[in-house]
Formats: C-alpha cells, structure tokens, sequence
C-alpha cells in the first residue's frame, strides 16, 4: 500500500507518516519505510509525505507517484493539482474536513471526509490532526491494527501529549473501522 500525506509545515504530516511506518513494522510485523519532501521548510507551507506498506521487504526508494491512498491534514490545500496527482480509479482519499465539504476527487476516487479538527477539539481542545488521520486510516483500511498505532504513538510523541494522542487515535480508528465494515462512506 503506497500513503502520500499533504498538509502544512507545523501541522505533523512527517510525523504522521513516520507513525503508520513505526505502527506497520514495529508492532504490525510488516515492511515499511516513510519519507517527506520538502519545498521551502517553513511552517505554514505545503508539506509531503510519504509511507510506504508491504507484507515483504520494500526495494523501491523513490517518491510516490500513484498513492493508493491520498491523506489531506489541510482542507484548504484541495485546489493544489499535486493533491490528486497520481491518483486513479479503485484509489482513495482522506481529507480532514467537516462533512458537506465541496470536494472532487478524480473520477472513481473514493472519498473520505472525517472532521479530525473538530475531533481533536472535542478530546483534548488544541491536539493537532495528524494522530487522528493516521488512526482513521488505519480503520478504514484495516492494514494496521489500533494497538499498532496506539504503540507508536507512544514511542514518538513526547510523554506530555501521549494520553490525549492515544484517546484521538482510538476515536478515529474506531470511525474508520465503523465505515470499513458498515461498507458506506461518511
């Protein structure tokens, strides 16, 4: 399975990335590698990531051209072209949006909105999204177990925010898991 995360700069998208590598291959006993690119390293500006996610040992090192799964932590970054590049048919989006969101995907993507700010507000009052994209990820696809996540973010995130980050992430793999057995889309 091939991630391309998209926010901005101070918004935790390597992280992010980083955790569902950490979430796969430390705890979920597969093959993993994650990686950003940066343009101008500014907080603010728009960021990239990328993991990468197999059951056997991963050989290709380049970016990630045609993700099966596009993860959006900044709503406002949809009108960027780069957003959808590469992505077809049978792939799929997570976009960090309340629902009702003017959204299109490229035909034949299949959309998923989850309001991880509001989430976040609702379970700590200022966590950042990025732990909360990565549990509903997890959910929707079932590639990666909660106790998988759960264990990274413990690992990577400073002690001060781990409870809060732990509570955001069962939340949203619990939303994502709901939709991905329930077959519809939020």
């Amino acid at each position: 399975m091939q991630i391309r995360w998209h926010g901005r700069g101070g918004q935790g998208v390597v992280t992010a990335a980083r955790l569902l590598g950490r979430a796969a291959a430390v705890y979920g006993g597969k093959f993993a590698q994650s990686f950003p690119s940066f343009g101008t390293e500014r907080r603010g500006a728009p960021v990239t990531a990328f993991t990468r996610l197999a059951e056997g040992v991963i050989r290709d090192r380049s970016q990630i051209y045609r993700p099966d799964w596009v993860v959006v932590l900044d709503s406002s970054l949809l009108g960027n072209q780069d957003v959808w590049q590469g992505l077809g048919p049978g792939g799929s989006a997570l976009v960090n949006a309340p629902r009702g969101l003017a959204v299109s995907p490229p035909p034949g993507v299949n959309l998923y909105c989850l309001d991880a700010a509001g989430m976040a507000r609702e379970i700590s009052g200022h966590l950042p999204v990025n732990t909360a994209m990565v549990g509903a990820l997890a959910g929707l696809t079932g590639w990666v177990k909660l106790e998988a996540v759960q264990g990274a973010t413990a690992d990577l995130l400073s002690p001060s925010v781990v409870e809060q980050n732990l509570r955001l992430v069962e939340a949203s793999f619990r939303w994502g898991e709901k939709i991905r057995k329930g077959g519809r889309k939020e």
